[in-house]
């Protein structure tokens, strides 16, 4: 398991960043990967090309842009990158800006970061945790912060006792599979999973319904596994019609809102 803050080292922090537009601010948080070794700079447009192709998808919750592309030879290693803008800038996505905060992620597979990915959705969902992180002075205060949640894990909540469990599943197996999808399926796709299996820990669903991160390629090839895909508004305009419900999720670190969606979903 890495931790966060072994991903993002306080040399991969920057703090009240200047920069006139979401290029720039995207750019700035792939110069800290340059800057330590992590990616190289074809990494960053790479980053930034995604999103061009893509829409603003990666804006995954209100001020917060978790900026990423598909693995490739200019990662060098898996890391991430801290930047919190002076000014927030406009990404153009419909509910989520403007944006204050830009993570990036270079990875080089979608196994060794997954624990850290949740921690960090579980530090953004968290409102106290959220102003801390906001209001840290120094790159190694917010670093503080990251370390002291290292492999804090959410406490188990007592399952809901309103949603029944779901019967076999439109393939005829017993466990039923939810899709989540972004572009690359190693960033925005991995924070809605570990939302969702939050959600579905609560109901007592989750040796019912199992939930993979995929990409938009994948998805299309894997639909007929599943019952649903959740994903962004600008993924699901991408997918298209793919033979099963697709919902869209505004805010991935919210779990009130994927509950919300899953309700819809089961008609519960």
């Amino acid at each position: 398991m890495v931790a966060l803050s072994e991903l993002i080292p306080p040399e991969a922090i920057r703090l009240d960043v200047v920069a006139p537009d979401w290029r720039a601010a995207v750019r700035a948080a792939g110069d800290l990967l340059v800057a330590d070794g992590t990616s190289t700079d074809a990494y960053t447009d790479e980053m930034i090309q995604n999103v061009v192709d893509n829409g603003p998808y990666i804006v995954i919750a209100p001020g917060f842009a978790f900026a990423h592309a598909r693995p490739s030879p200019a990662v060098r290693r898996t890391g991430m990158s801290w930047v919190r803008l002076a000014e927030p800038v406009e990404f153009g996505h419909d509910a989520n800006d403007p944006v204050d905060l830009v993570v990036a992620l270079a990875a080089q597979d979608s196994a060794a970061h997954t624990d850290a990915m949740a921690a960090l959705a579980r530090l953004l969902a968290d409102p106290e945790q959220h102003d801390r992180l906001q209001s840290a002075a120094t790159p190694a205060a917010l670093h503080a912060l990251l370390r002291s949640h290292d492999g804090v894990e959410e406490p188990a909540a007592a399952p809901e006792p309103a949603p029944a469990a779901p019967d076999a599943g439109r393939t005829g197996t017993e466990q039923h599979k939810i899709l989540t999808v972004c572009g690359n399926g190693v960033g925005t796709s991995l924070f809605l999973k570990n939302t969702l299996e939050q959600v579905l820990g609560r109901w007592g669903w989750d040796r019912q319904v199992s939930v993979e991160a995929t990409d938009t390629i994948s998805a299309k090839g894997k639909a007929s596994e599943a019952v649903a895909i959740l994903t962004s508004r600008e993924i699901a305009r991408t997918l298209g019609d793919v033979g099963i419900p697709v919902k869209v999720v505004q805010d991935f670190t919210s779990t009130d809102e994927v509950d919300h969606v899953l309700r819809d979903t089961y008609d519960v």
